[in-house]
């Protein structure tokens, strides 16, 4: 490992049985690891003692900022230092690493991008819900639940996520679990049956992982009752219902 070069590196979802082996081996020789929120005590707590370990998650009331964040990794680099920049599941999905990346290629700091297991595979997986499936889904949608599904200029095209779920694909929500009752009254308004099957994956591999599965009509009551709170990944299709035939081996 090289000093002067950052590292975008995914911590996966949270085990740290499912880092990659190039990022337990750029983790245990870097000289800092700037880490976000989502990146489990179980990972750094097992980091060596040398290793300058760098808190710069997003959450309040210890909020750091993108800016900060992109001068931290250039000015430490610049100082000889080898940072990981580490980031839950993988740095380009809903990470900011390709922001990040051309930062650091505007500011000519070399760096590298070592891949991650995302949480949107990850969460349905261990959960028994398959993303794709021969007799019922052959395509998968990745979305963020951050965005307002009511708002003027919404990224996000409802009418052709609905036609999409309708159809038999899937469609995974990260970071949806304040905002579900807006994307499930976003989702029905398009015309998705109020039947169709929803699962909620909290805390996806970490010691309290926990599932709920119910339908768009009742997933909002499932969640209440069951408690789920964020870091949690949310699955809308037919994929949903192979969870009741492999849960009860996957939970021994």
């Amino acid at each position: 490992m090289s000093g002067g070069k950052v590292y975008l590196v995914g911590s996966g979802p949270g085990d740290p049985g499912l880092l990659t082996r190039r990022a337990w081996g750029l983790l245990e020789s870097a000289d800092a690891v700037l880490h976000d929120s989502l990146v489990g005590d179980d990972v750094l707590d097992q980091l060596p003692e040398p290793v300058e370990v760098v808190d710069v998650g997003k959450r309040p009331p210890d909020r750091t900022s993108q800016s900060e964040i992109n001068d931290m990794l250039v000015d430490r680099s610049r100082d000889g230092e080898a940072v990981v920049r580490l980031k839950g599941g993988d740095p380009h999905v809903f990470g900011r690493g390709g922001e990040e990346a051309q930062y650091l290629a505007d500011a000519d700091v070399p760096f590298e991008v070592v891949p991650g297991v995302s949480s949107a595979v990850a969460a349905p997986g261990v959960a028994g819900i398959p993303l794709t499936h021969r007799d019922c889904a052959s395509s998968v949608t990745v979305i963020t639940g951050h965005e307002t599904p009511d708002k003027d200029e919404s990224a996000l095209d409802w009418d052709a996520l609905a036609d999409t779920v309708v159809s038999g694909g899937t469609l995974v929500v990260l970071m949806g679990v304040r905002r579900l009752s807006n994307n499930v009254a976003a989702l029905r308004e398009h015309g998705v049956p109020a039947e169709t099957p929803v699962a909620m994956v909290q805390k996806a591999t970490w010691g309290d992982e926990r599932t709920v599965s119910a339908t768009l009509a009742t997933i909002e009551d499932a969640k209440e009752e069951a408690g789920i709170e964020p870091p949690a990944v949310t699955v809308v299709g037919d994929v949903v219902g192979v969870r009741s035939e492999t849960s009860e081996w996957l939970d021994r």
